[in-house]
C-alpha cells in the first residue's frame, strides 16, 4: 500500500469512528431538539464561526430544501445589527466543537433575550456555550483526523452528520413528500422530471413487456427478466388483465408453487394499479409511494395499455427506492 493511500484510509477510518461513537451517544437531548423545532412557531437559525460556520450553512441549506424554514446567521454580523432577524419562537442551532467560541458565547444570551431557544451542537459538554444553551446535543469526537490535531476534520464531519440526522427526522415528522421537494427545486433535474406528464417519461411500445393470461408462468418469468423492469403486464387484445412481478415470483417460490406450465393468470394480480398518461409524474410517484409499488400500468379510459411507468422512469436510473419503498412492484 502506498503512503498516500495509507494516510487517506486512516483519515476515513478516524472520521467513520467519530460518527459511529456519536451514534452510540445519541440521547434524549436530540429528541428534545426535534420536539422543540416541531413545536416552534418560528424558523430555525443556524450559526457558527469558521469551519463550524460552513457546516452551519450546509445544515441550513438542507433544512430549507426539505420543508423546514431556516436561515444562517453569522455571529459577528448578528452582534452588529443582524439580530433583527431573530424572533420569539425561533430555534437556533449554535455550532462549536469546543464550545468556547467567544462570538457564540456572547451571542447566545442576546438570542435568548429575543425569545429564541438555543440548541448547542458541541463536543464541549461543560463548555461556556453548553452552559448558556437551552439544550446540548453531543457532537464530540475523540480525535481529529488532522495529524496535528488542529484542523477541524472529524469534528466537522460529526456535526454535519448530526445536522443531516436532524433534517431527515424532520422530513419524516413533517411528512415531506417528493412533490414538496419538487416545489423547492423547480430548477433541478428531479424537479424537471416530476413536472412532466407520465406520457413523457413512461416506457412504451415494444419495450413494455406483455404476455397473455394463458402464457405459462415459466415464459412470463423470462419476459420479466428480458424487460428489466421487474414487471410484465398481462394483456388480451391490448386490454390490461393483470400484472405479474418479480415479487410475485419470489413469493410463489417461497410458498412452494411450481413455476412451470401453469398459466400466469393463476398467479397474476388481476386488478393492478393504473395511471392516466395525462397525470403529472409527481402524482404517479406519490401513488407509488402511497401503495408501496415501483411500477404502474398506463392505460386509456377503456383499459387499453399505453405503456408502463417505473420508478426508474421518474427518478432516473440508479435511484431505486424512496422512503422505504419495496424493491419490487407489488399489488
Amino acid at each position: 500500500m502506498s503512503e498516500i493511500l495509507k494516510i487517506a484510509r486512516e483519515v476515513l477510518a478516524i472520521e467513520a469512528e467519530g460518527i459511529e461513537r456519536l451514534k452510540k451517544r445519541l440521547n434524549s437531548s436530540f429528541e428534545q431538539a426535534v420536539e422543540l423545532i416541531l413545536a416552534s412557531p418560528g424558523k430555525v437559525i443556524t450559526t457558527g464561526i469558521g469551519k463550524s460556520g460552513i457546516v452551519a450553512r450546509k445544515i441550513q441549506a438542507t433544512l430549507s430544501s426539505t420543508g423546514t424554514t431556516a436561515l444562517f446567521l453569522h455571529p459577528v454580523e448578528a452582534l452588529h445589527g443582524d439580530l433583527g432577524v431573530v424572533m420569539k419562537g425561533d430555534v437556533v442551532l449554535a455550532l462549536s466543537h469546543s464550545g468556547r467560541t467567544d462570538e457564540l458565547v456572547i451571542l447566545v444570551p442576546q438570542l435568548k433575550r429575543h425569545g429564541a431557544k438555543v440548541v448547542a451542537f458541541t463536543g464541549g459538554l461543560d463548555s461556556p456555550l453548553a452552559q448558556v444553551a437551552d439544550l446540548v446535543v453531543d457532537c464530540g469526537v475523540e480525535r481529529e483526523a488532522c495529524p496535528l490535531g488542529l484542523a477541524p476534520t472529524a469534528s466537522t464531519t460529526a456535526a454535519l452528520a448530526m445536522g443531516d440526522a436532524l433534517a431527515v427526522v424532520l422530513i419524516e415528522k413533517h411528512r415531506f413528500k417528493v412533490e414538496d421537494f419538487r416545489l423547492h427545486h423547480p430548477g433541478g433535474n428531479l424537479g424537471h422530471r416530476l413536472s412532466l406528464k407520465v406520457s413523457e417519461v413512461m416506457t412504451q411500445g415494444e419495450a413494455v413487456p406483455t404476455v397473455r393470461p394463458s402464457t405459462p408462468i415459466a415464459e412470463a418469468v423470462k419476459a420479466i427478466d428480458l424487460g428489466d423492469l421487474g414487471t410484465v403486464l398481462i394483456t388480451s387484445r391490448g386490454l390490461l388483465k393483470g400484472i405479474f412481478t418479480d415479487g410475485d415470483v419470489r413469493r410463489a417460490a417461497a410458498a412452494g408453487v411450481e413455476l412451470g406450465q401453469a398459466p400466469v393468470s393463476s398467479l397474476m394480480s388481476p386488478a393492478p394499479l393504473t395511471v392516466s398518461p395525462e397525470v403529472q409524474a409527481a402524482e404517479a410517484l406519490h401513488l407509488m409511494e402511497d401503495k408501496q409499488v415501483t411500477a404502474l400500468a398506463v392505460v386509456n379510459p377503456k383499459g387499453r395499455v399505453l405503456g408502463l411507468v417505473h420508478l426508474h422512469d421518474l427518478l432516473g436510473r440508479g435511484a431505486v427506492s424512496l422512503n422505504g419503498m419495496l424493491p419490487s412492484p407489488r399489488e
